[in-house]
């Protein structure tokens, strides 16, 4: 026998090649599968001497196409056209939040696109802020009038947003002048997705979104449009400690916010602990000022997160403030992220 013999086994089922000679006695077969399998001599039978010695080759051939069967034919997508539309050539592009779940926003994903609705592509780069760094999630050039999809958001995200950072660059193919680049800073309160009036109908999207401008006047530019003392009255206010944001609802209704970034400018060096200690002092001293003024109902934005804020609250109106009704603010309004203490009957 030599290599190139086709061999069937006679102690097995099969057979093969033989590969190479290692003795007098034994050779090297490589099977139907393609292994090689050291085989006494004797034990094997040549078969079809005339073509065995193409075999080794037909074999190969066989295992390439099988090989090339099991790949996936990888077709090239065609690149899509720019889309143009007549009076649109100013440069407008949004971020839009699209939730999953039409009925109760946050309880299913929310998903993030940048939306260009200008004739102008854009090259552009988002990014996350946190604790002064940026962290780039995503970047690229969009077509004109196009939507990109960017990240998504779970209700467990959202107390801990991070600053939304964009950097972007419009052009046109043809243009008598050149687009200054914008960066947009973006920060967002939590309870604007648990609100349904948050959620818009919109021409980009079939479900209601949050859309927000990407373009609008920055504050430096605002600043500059004001008077000396418009200025030295902004400078004040920015100086004074930030306090709870508080609105009146209605005369008999208060709104009080207790995400901790509404409450401290700065947590860095806080433990989760003190933080929440941070919240029910907040929560302590608006609800015994609710009291002392004689409003009748208060409601408390604690949003969802892992519930430890909810329960504390709770804890303590079921204790110290038993005397009061409480219940889960509206749904429309708050979703699951609020509570409502009745402290007077109307």
């Amino acid at each position: 026998m030599k290599a190139g013999d086709k061999v069937r086994f006679l102690n097995a089922v099969g057979g093969g090649v033989i590969k190479s000679v290692i003795n007098k006695t034994m050779v090297n077969v490589e099977d139907y599968d393609g292994f090689e399998v050291p085989t006494l001599i004797s034990e094997l039978v040549v078969v079809d001497d005339s073509l065995s010695m193409n075999a080794e080759k037909r074999f190969a051939r066989i295992r390439a196409n099988e090989k090339k069967e099991e790949q996936p034919e990888i077709k090239e997508q065609p690149k899509a056209e720019p889309k143009y539309i007549a009076g649109k050539d100013s440069p407008d592009c949004y971020l839009a939040f699209v939730p999953q779940n039409e009925a109760n926003p946050v309880d299913g994903e929310l998903k993030v696109y940048l939306v260009n609705n200008s004739n102008n592509f854009v090259l552009y780069n988002y990014s996350h802020l946190k604790n002064k760094v940026y962290r780039s999630v995503e970047s690229g050039k969009m077509n004109p009038n196009s939507k990109r999809y960017l990240e998504s958001f779970t209700r467990m995200d959202l107390n801990e947003l991070p600053d939304f950072q964009f950097q972007l660059i419009f052009f046109l193919e043809e243009s008598p002048k050149l687009e200054s680049p914008v960066v947009k800073n973006l920060r967002l309160n939590p309870v604007k997705f648990y609100r349904q009036n948050s959620y818009e109908k919109t021409r980009y999207f079939a479900q209601n979104a949050i859309v927000i401008s990407l373009l609008e006047a920055d504050m430096e530019s605002e600043v500059a449009k004001l008077t000396e003392t418009e200025v030295a009255k902004v400078v004040l206010e920015k100086d004074e400690p930030k306090v709870v944001v508080k609105r009146t609802v209605s005369p008999d209704l208060v709104e009080i916010d207790l995400h901790i970034h509404e409450l401290l400018e700065d947590t860095r060096g806080l433990s989760n602990q003190e933080m929440l200690e941070v919240q029910l002092g907040r929560f302590r001293n608006e609800l015994e000022t609710a009291i002392a003024n004689g409003t009748k109902r208060i409601v408390f934005i604690h949003g969802i997160g892992n519930g430890t804020l909810k329960q504390e609250l709770r804890q303590e109106l079921s204790t110290k403030f038993k005397k009061y009704y409480f219940q889960d603010a509206s749904f429309k309004e708050y979703g699951y992220g609020a509570t409502m203490v009745i402290l007077k009957n109307a």
